[in-house]
């Protein structure tokens, strides 16, 4: 028989009441005190008619990323049932994330389901469709530095650090120096396009087999700042151009392999997937050249990812 794993939970709301572990998990669990810096709450309303029998509350508690600020909490120790009773209890306004803990542990917390609306300091890596070639304006990421920054120009900031051309290797390597003096709260890395390109002249290594433990290391970065790792993209090619883009060869089968690889690491890792694919499928006329975005490609993009991402 194989046996329930130990499992850390930061709880900062309803599952801090004995009544509520008692309803969902037979028992009262063990229990320590715990802080979550660099995070406030606000009330988050709940219409679910079981979660609020259990809890006895229509309104729980949800993180907001804050600047100087400590929520207090304890840290629940659970077993695998308890941990599947607990995601089970919460309503799809919230996720399971990784966090890190004051004292420096690591642990799981239920946030924000929409991972851009709690952020405050949002830190953009990838490549040139990120970086927001192809558009004057800056692309979809100058749109959401402007959406968030209007949101509170005191505390918001977007800092896109997007190069053109970037593998996720390249991301990997460049980013852990750029984020300390940043100080983001949230890491949005525009997933490789780059890693599914072949060249068409001497074989080199194939980014693909490399694209999940690029992701675990992004994840691992993320965390060591206690920053929320979010992927998106990849987004949609035409592949009829895309044949010899400056001595790379795209196809449509190998971006589908980027996309189907990333959704299935994020879901397994409980890491956030932002799909960017649906918004220029099939529209050709919202690509430059097949791959990048056209100023309307990239507001597209925008409206999309805001969709997602709150």
């Amino acid at each position: 028989m194989t046996e329930s794993r130990p499992h850390t939970l930061f709880s900062f709301g309803t599952l801090k009441d004995g009544h509520v572990q008692t309803a969902l998990f037979g028992r009262t669990v063990p229990t320590s005190p715990a802080s979550l810096a660099g995070h406030t709450t606000r009330p988050q309303p709940i219409t679910d008619p079981a979660v609020i029998a259990t809890s006895g509350s229509d309104v729980h508690l949800t993180l907001e990323r804050r600047t100087g600020a400590v929520v207090e909490g304890v840290v629940l120790r659970l077993t695998d049932a308890d941990l599947a009773a607990a995601d089970a209890y919460e309503v799809d306004d919230y996720v399971r994330r990784r966090v890190l803990l004051s004292s420096g542990e690591s642990s799981w917390a239920y946030l924000d389901a929409k991972p851009l609306r709690p952020a405050a300091r949002i830190v953009i890596v990838g490549d040139s469709i990120a970086y927001g070639r192809c558009d004057p304006r800056g692309g979809w990421a100058a749109r959401l530095a402007a959406s968030h920054i209007a949101a509170n120009e005191a505390d918001h900031r977007v800092f896109n650090l997007a190069v053109p051309g970037s593998t996720l290797t390249d991301v990997v390597e460049q980013t852990p120096a750029l984020l300390a003096p940043r100080r983001p709260d949230t890491l949005l890395v525009a997933a490789g396009i780059n890693d599914s390109a072949l060249p068409l002249a001497a074989p080199a290594a194939d980014g693909l087999t490399r694209l999940t433990d690029n992701l675990a290391a992004l994840a691992a970065t993320a965390l060591r700042h206690n920053a929320r790792l979010v992927v998106a993209g990849p987004s949609w090619i035409d592949e009829s151009r895309t044949r010899n883009y400056e001595g790379l060869r795209f196809t449509r089968e190998r971006a589908l392999a980027v996309r189907e690889s990333i959704r299935t690491w994020c879901a397994a890792h409980h890491i956030d997937h932002l799909d960017l694919w649906e918004p220029l499928r099939d529209r050709p006329d919202l690509l430059v050249d097949g791959l990048h975005p056209t100023p309307e490609g990239h507001r597209a993009l925008f409206r999309h990812l805001e969709s997602l991402g709150g």
